[in-house]
């Protein structure tokens, strides 16, 4: 059933593979065996296109209950002990994967027997994610909008934008947006917050991108600038190191730096295990 969830938020094998650390072959097995034993169609595929059936459906809500409350009962044995055991499930943004390590390991160093299970995506999968309630606690620059959610500001995210540092623009100063339209940028993918807070800042500007890349991860924006193909806007987290080693700079523009935040996010009316408050209390002790 765990497995099946897990498909099912992902509609793909492999990703649901990768979340759960098992091959692709054995996460489709399991479900064809859970269809064997139902007696039902639960998937369909459409050539590289996975829905659910209407069968899938019914069964999706049962599993996620049943999930749910095996989750519940590994925690309140877990609790009977404190924080010496138990588990915590973290589903982070891409952005903050820069971030959130850091956190990670002070909490791992003072409460060393919880097992973090830690989860990256784009903020589309991490919605989908909290929909279905698949983690503890969630880490986004910017929070749900109409969903039930109790959402926590902990630290600053400034996103920046960054050149190469033999660019043209690099030695300028008093910038705008108008200027960088001139030049070729690079833009993370639809939906991305560094993507809509660099369209907006053009678009106050009067002015047009010159798109010439779509990219879906930071990793790859960040590559490309450093090899010349564009500008882009980042979190200044995402860049820190190769802005300190010189293989970016970061542009004066107007109005950058945008200051956005980080946000822990987790469902309304959900209760929190030990591990989980105890993460989002280091994390409101943090600054920034």
């Amino acid at each position: 059933m765990q497995i099946f969830r897990e498909v099912a938020a992902h509609l793909s094998y492999t990703r649901a593979a990768e979340a759960l650390n098992l091959t692709q072959p054995a996460t489709f097995a399991q479900v064809r065996q859970l269809e064997d034993h139902l007696g039902q169609k639960l998937i369909d595929r459409l050539g590289k296109s996975l829905s659910l059936t209407q069968a899938g459906e019914i069964v999706l809500k049962s599993a996620q209950r049943l999930v749910e409350e095996t989750e519940n009962l590994d925690m309140a044995l877990a609790e009977l002990q404190g924080l010496a055991k138990g588990r915590l499930r973290l589903a982070v943004v891409s952005t903050a994967k820069y971030d959130i390590p850091a956190h990670i390991g002070t909490y791992n160093t003072e409460f060393p027997g919880i097992e973090i299970a830690l989860t990256v995506g784009n903020r589309e999968e991490l919605l989908s994610r909290f929909a279905s309630n698949a983690d503890d606690l969630y880490i986004l620059g910017t929070p749900p909008q109409d969903m039930d959610a109790v959402v926590e500001r902990y630290s600053k995210n400034p996103l920046v934008v960054v050149a190469p540092p033999d660019h043209p623009l690099a030695a300028r100063s008093e910038l705008t947006m108008r200027d960088l339209a001139n030049y070729p940028f690079l833009m993370r993918e639809s939906g991305s917050g560094t993507r809509l807070a660099a369209e907006r800042s053009f678009e106050a500007a009067g002015a047009t991108p010159n798109v010439r890349m779509e990219l879906g991860a930071n990793e790859s924006v960040k590559q490309g600038v450093i090899a010349g193909l564009g500008l882009a806007v980042l979190s200044r987290g995402t860049v820190a190191l190769e802005l300190r080693h010189g293989y970016l700079v970061e542009l004066a523009v107007e109005p950058f730096p945008i200051i956005r935040h980080w946000h822990v996010v987790w469902r309304k009316g959900k209760k929190l295990s030990l591990a989980a408050e105890a993460f989002v209390e280091r994390l409101l002790r943090s600054t920034g």
